[in-house]
């Protein structure tokens, strides 16, 4: 199958593997990705991030790194500190993505990693509080994909999940 028929007849082009039960990649329709974690100061190391995780799920390879710092809360939530998720989809990933601003779907993406945190309170932002009203933690969780190849929001929390552990 050629990619020509996958971006100009997308449903015929996955029915062909339904009926193979393949999927695009040559994976069986149960078969998971294979992934790989590194965390932290093993193969992955940021030095400036206070922790980092790189995940690489099938083709799809995903870097994320925190950085921890000290800032006043909002009035609005003097009792809470903040998490700033930012996910950057740059042009050397794959060939459909563009340097300059944040696309569409780079956005679209930092959104659900922050509905993820929101949602799942897999960090309280009360326990990020230090001081009621006067300093509370920021940690600024920035994941930057170096290889696209699908499954970007499975690979992106999976990253962030283990550079936040680390």
């Amino acid at each position: 199958l050629s990619i020509c028929s996958r971006t100009v007849e997308p449903l015929e082009y996955y029915r062909r593997f339904l009926k193979e039960n393949c999927r695009p990649d040559g994976r069986e329709l149960g078969e998971f990705r294979t992934t790989t974690v590194n965390i932290g100061k093993c193969l992955c190391s940021i030095t400036t991030a206070d922790g980092s995780a790189l995940v690489k799920l099938g083709n799809t390879t995903v870097i994320c790194g925190v950085k921890a710092e000290l800032a006043a809360p909002a009035v609005d939530s003097a009792n809470k500190g903040y998490i700033v998720p930012n996910v950057e989809l740059p042009s050397l990933c794959a060939e459909r993505f563009r340097s300059g601003p944040p696309g569409e779907e780079a956005q679209a993406a930092s959104q659900f990693i922050a509905d993820v945190i929101e949602n799942s309170q897999m960090i309280v932002k009360e326990d990020l509080c230090i001081a009621n009203g006067k300093l509370a933690w920021v940690l600024y969780c920035d994941i930057i994909c170096l290889d696209y190849d699908g499954n970007l929001l499975d690979a992106s929390v999976f990253a962030l999940l283990a550079a936040l552990k680390n």
